[in-house]
């Protein structure tokens, strides 16, 4: 965080950068469903998004665990 950045400023500059790295990343994968270029396997293909998909899950889970706290019910 640089030195006079507010939590929130210094949290939507990351997550831009961050997001943004990851769809790049995403795209580039795709680039290797070339078949003229590259082969790979059914298996190779489900090995790749089924890591991706369990990553997403989890950093979506961490997002949802804090929210989850503030939505109690209290008597």
């Amino acid at each position: 965080m640089k030195k006079e950045e507010s939590k929130s400023t210094a949290f939507k500059r990351l997550a831009a950068n961050r997001t943004n790295n990851a769809v790049k990343n995403i795209r580039l994968l795709g680039n290797l469903s070339n078949k003229h270029n590259y082969t790979y396997s059914d298996n190779d293909f489900k090995l790749i998004f089924n890591m991706i998909e369990d990553e997403v899950k989890l950093a979506k889970s961490r997002f949802l665990v804090g929210l989850s706290k503030k939505k109690r019910l209290k008597f």
